[in-house]
């Protein structure tokens, strides 16, 4: 078995076979569908060097080995053969099928999860990411603490043969050591979950202090070009690289629109299917950009065969954080490198309102930008607004229901410049203010 010990999952410089399983309800989304494609980017993008590939059809999993007993002595002899020195599976595995699997191929294991959290743990730079990676690999751990600790042996105690080995105060039937790694490993995440719970409080109060502004959030399949749109927006100088997951940081940059409107453009972590939900937890601060968002831009890779399996993948977490209902624009990336037309005609047709771009080359851009402002436009309205100082209900509702740009008092009269949504005018009136200058389109 490779030296590699369990609970060090690393997969970097190691020469990785990789391993899918095929149901029945597993349909390919085109002809060109590589099942395995997306793992191999996953265990490159972690460093490994991939020199085998396994796909199993079974009608169900295999409870002991989730491919079968047949496939893993096959898997056993490939791996010998390809001088892997580590299995990843592009499924998620209980403890006792790594073990199993483990036994026969002499090999360490990995799960889909386990490497995209490997992946993470390398890309995370910022106190924030840190804690988030630790916190997510450790709810992953802790309900396999039993498949991957080897010293589960209980604490001995003074009584007995062993009373050299134990002492006072150790008498009793002692306390399995597992126990012990169970009670440090739940003090360690409600630690961290404290600690991102800080960091939460204080991303939400970031974001809600820029409501003066006009949000946008670049959302999508990791690897869609959205750092590359963010660069060509605002010349934000985002890392660009052909990998997944990049960056894990948030980037916000202001953006110049089409009549001198500006809005804030935030570009987020990337998704993919079957995202550990741990990850989307314990991102929720670095995804705080994405929940508040007056507007998300759903930028997609139009060149890749399976372009409706990776929207419907996104969409997905997007629901898992509660925006399935905000307001999104679809836009399709990298329509100059399309290999096959028709692929890009059923888009079109399925997404008729989508937005069709190519990041790189700049093309659509400028209709991008008007699509974004012409949306800007129909969400607020930038007026100004007189009351009298002392009507506390009208101050009381402006400030729940616009957002407040400034205020000047002045003769037992207030002066507000507000940005808020055109059918909220006519209410903030008929409370008393007086309309002074409007953007609003005419009743």
């Amino acid at each position: 078995m490779s030296d590699t010990p369990r609970n060090q999952t690393s997969v970097r410089q190691e020469r990785a076979a990789l391993v899918g399983l095929l149901l029945p309800t597993d349909k390919a989304p085109s002809r060109y569908w590589d099942p395995l494609a997306e793992l191999g980017a996953l265990a490159e993008a972690a460093g490994a060097d991939v020199v085998d590939r396994v796909v199993q059809r079974r009608d169900k999993i295999c409870p002991a080995t989730y491919i079968g007993s047949g496939k893993v002595l096959e898997l056993a002899e490939r791996v010998i053969e390809k001088e892997a020195d580590v299995v990843i599976f592009d499924n998620d595995l209980s403890p006792s099928q790594i073990r199993e699997i483990e036994e026969v191929t002499k090999r360490k294991v990995l799960d889909r999860t386990e490497l995209i959290l490997d992946i993470f743990a390398s890309r995370a730079r910022t106190h924030a990411a840190r804690l988030q990676v630790e916190l997510a690999q450790l709810e992953y751990t802790a309900p396999r603490l039993r498949g991957m600790w080897t010293h589960l042996e209980r604490q001995v105690g003074a009584a007995g043969g062993n009373s050299a080995v134990g002492g006072i105060g150790t008498r009793g039937p002692g306390e399995r050591q597992i126990e012990i790694d169970r009670r440090i490993v739940q003090k360690r995440m409600s630690f961290l979950k404290e600690q991102l719970q800080q960091i939460d409080a204080r991303k939400l109060r970031e974001v809600r202090s820029r409501g003066e502004h006009f949000t946008v959030c670049l959302v999508g399949y990791t690897n869609a070009g959205k750092s590359t749109l963010m660069n060509a927006l605002t010349d934000a100088g985002a890392l660009v690289e052909n990998k997944l997951f990049a960056t894990l940081d948030t980037l916000t940059r202001k953006w110049t629109l089409s009549g001198g409107q500006t809005a804030l453009l935030s570009d987020t972590v990337g998704f993919v299917r079957d995202l550990p939900h741990h990850v989307v937890a314990s991102f929720r601060a670095t995804l705080e950009e994405t929940i508040h968002a007056d507007l998300l831009l759903h930028v997609v890779d139009s060149t890749a065969p399976d372009a409706q399996a990776q929207i419907a993948a996104v969409e997905a977490v997007l629901a898992e954080l509660g925006c399935a209902e905000s307001p999104t624009l679809l836009v399709l990336n990298k329509v100059d490198a399309v290999a096959d037309p028709a692929a890009l005609s059923v888009l079109r047709l399925q997404f008729p309102e989508a937005v069709e771009i190519s990041a790189r080359a700049g093309i659509g851009i400028d209709l991008l930008t008007e699509r974004v402002a012409a949306q800007m436009r129909g969400r607020y309205a930038l007026v100004e607004v007189e009351a009298d100082a002392g009507n506390g209900k009208l101050l009381a509702y402006v400030n729940r229901h616009a957002h407040v740009m400034s205020r000047q008092y002045l003769d037992g009269l207030v002066r507000l410049s507000l940005r808020v949504s055109p059918g909220e005018v006519p209410r903030i009136c008929d409370m008393g203010a007086r309309l002074v200058s409007s953007d609003a389109p005419a009743n």
